[in-house]
């Protein structure tokens, strides 16, 4: 996945020349400019449109994109991932890692205040870490066995039972991230979460109104990284020069479309592609473009009619991707199809394996298979919400293709919260599609997280681990290969394809950055 970082706008670079034609010695024209900059007075509060409400701000038990950009404003992490995708100690400030990979002893920050006024203390990220360990389904999965213990007021050991090579990478990652908070928080949670929201980040939270929006405010006690240089990812510098961050849920396409262009909203996730053309004409605004992920289809693999392999693998069979990604993303150039489950970037990682099973598009075969099957009419549900519009536009055609096979399709629909919650339980859905992003291992993908769509395979279990342990990258890619080459022969998801993310931002903005996602706690605009 590229970082991209936001750009000048135009009207500040022609105004910046101007400037240095102007006559005069070089201290009259930065007195000039210091002047000009004291003059600019800036908004107190940032509006920003998501497509959902998000159904939780408790990181460790949700992927919710939504989810995860809010609270990583509240929320920070011991590490955390630069531009490069490499971790970097956030509220540690150093680690250790023992001979035999085991044991990691970790130095945190002295006198990082929590939002309630509280110094965080060992005995904090002890509770807020072990809670992950056992809440968080990718850590749950990846780090069994592992523990943490506290060595003294500002240092933290952690145990894993077997050494491997991702330990940072999964603390660092944004996907259920393991948030820090005070340990009184942690010790009230219930299995639902928590009703406080109060971490160490340069926002904290002020109110949710349920189906309108989230508010934050500036925590003026934020305690920044010493040293720490320009804004890298999820780390550098944070100014939190907004005092107020307001998130407003604007699940219709069309008003948030209408409230960026009218100014109604600084920042609009989410933009269907049908309205791609549209704003790119609007010169108030500004289309940023990144690597958003896989559209991934996942097969009920424990229960109901797919727990027939050979029912998913006629699904698998008829499936057209190309008509698919066109309904879900509308613009080919905004798409691409490739197997791979991985940013086809990370040399590392991508590959080809089960291409023979992939965008089949063959009728036939599916009608074959269903056959031999005995499949008799069985009802499929297709599981989907009108949240994220390719995720819906996307179920609509495989219901279709389903169809013309003869076979009997429902489409179930939800909002967002009601969708996640709907697919944790199997016995409700044969087949849901999810726009996921990108991440940085194989071990951390949706699709092979038991908790996600219910995959329990020994052979894929496996191949995880001796994907974490093995001696070199070579060795690693190798396994990974048989892995994803296994969960296109026996058809326990695939992915459709894979997309790009289109955010629109007002023009005038300024120090806002794209990386996995919107990343707000340094932006500011003019009034």
């Amino acid at each position: 996945m590229k970082f991209r970082k936001w750009q000048v706008p135009l009207a500040a670079t022609a105004l910046a020349l101007t400037l240095a034609a102007c006559g005069g010695d070089d201290s009259s024209k930065d007195k000039t400019a210091t002047e000009q900059q004291q003059q600019v007075e800036y908004r107190d509060e940032l509006n920003i449109a998501i497509t959902a409400q998000p159904p939780t701000l408790d990181t460790a038990q949700t992927v919710s994109a939504v989810a995860l950009d809010i609270a990583g404003n509240i929320y920070q992490q011991l590490f955390q991932l630069d531009a490069n995708y490499e971790p970097q100690p956030v509220l540690a400030s150093s680690y250790e890692v023992s001979e035999d990979g085991k044991t990691y002893t970790i130095k945190l920050r002295e006198g990082v205040k929590f939002h309630n006024g509280d110094v965080m203390e060992a005995s904090d990220v002890v509770a807020s870490m072990n809670r992950w360990l056992v809440t968080s389904s990718r850590a749950k999965s990846l780090l069994q066995g592992a523990e943490f213990t506290e060595v003294d007021q500002n240092t933290v050991q952690l145990t894993v039972p077997t050494a491997t090579s991702d330990i940072l990478v999964l603390m660092a990652s944004q996907a259920q991230f393991p948030s820090i908070m005070p340990k009184e928080i942690i010790d009230s949670a219930t299995a639902e979460g928590f009703s406080e929201y109060v971490g160490t980040g340069p926002y904290q939270f002020k109110e949710w109104k349920q189906d309108q929006n989230i508010q934050l405010t500036r925590f003026d006690d934020y305690v920044a990284v010493e040293g720490a240089e320009d804004a890298s990812g999820f780390t550098g510098e944070i100014t939190a020069p907004t005092e107020t961050l307001t998130y407003h849920f604007v699940t219709d396409h069309a008003t948030r479309i209408a409230g960026v262009q009218t100014g109604q909203y600084d920042i609009a996730d989410s933009i269907p592609i049908e309205n791609y053309d549209q704003l790119a004409a609007d010169k108030k605004l500004e289309l940023l473009t990144f690597p958003g992920g896989t559209l991934t289809a996942f097969f009920n693999t424990t229960e109901r009619s797919l727990k027939d392999e050979k029912i998913r693998q006629a699904v698998l069979a008829a499936l057209n991707n190309e008509e698919i990604m066109l309904a879900a993303f509308a613009k080919p150039e905004l798409y691409s199809l490739s197997p791979s489950y991985l940013n086809e970037a990370q040399v590392q990682w991508t590959n080809d394996a089960g291409a023979e099973f992939y965008n089949q598009a063959d009728a036939e075969k599916a009608k074959n298979l269903l056959e031999e099957a005995g499949y008799n009419g069985e009802e499929i549900v297709l599981l989907t919400t009108k949240d994220y519009n390719e995720m819906y536009s996307g179920t609509l055609v495989i219901q279709e293709q389903l169809r013309q096979l003869g076979m009997n399709v429902r489409v179930d629909t939800f909002d967002f919260p009601t969708f996640l919650e709907t697919k944790g339980d199997t016995s409700k859905w044969d087949i849901f599609l999810a726009s996921t992003g990108y991440q940085i291992t194989p071990p951390q993908l949706l699709a092979v997280t038991p908790d996600w769509a219910g995959l329990h395979d020994e052979t894929v279990a496996a191949g995880l681990q001796a994907i974490r342990s093995a001696a070199t990258p070579e060795e690693a890619k190798a396994e990974w290969e048989k892995v994803q080459g296994f969960m296109y022969e026996h058809a326990t998801s695939t992915v459709l394809g894979h997309y790009n993310g289109v955010v629109a931002v007002n023009k005038e903005i300024e120090g806002f950055e794209l990386f996995e996602a919107p990343v707000v706690w340094n932006a500011k605009i003019p009034k």
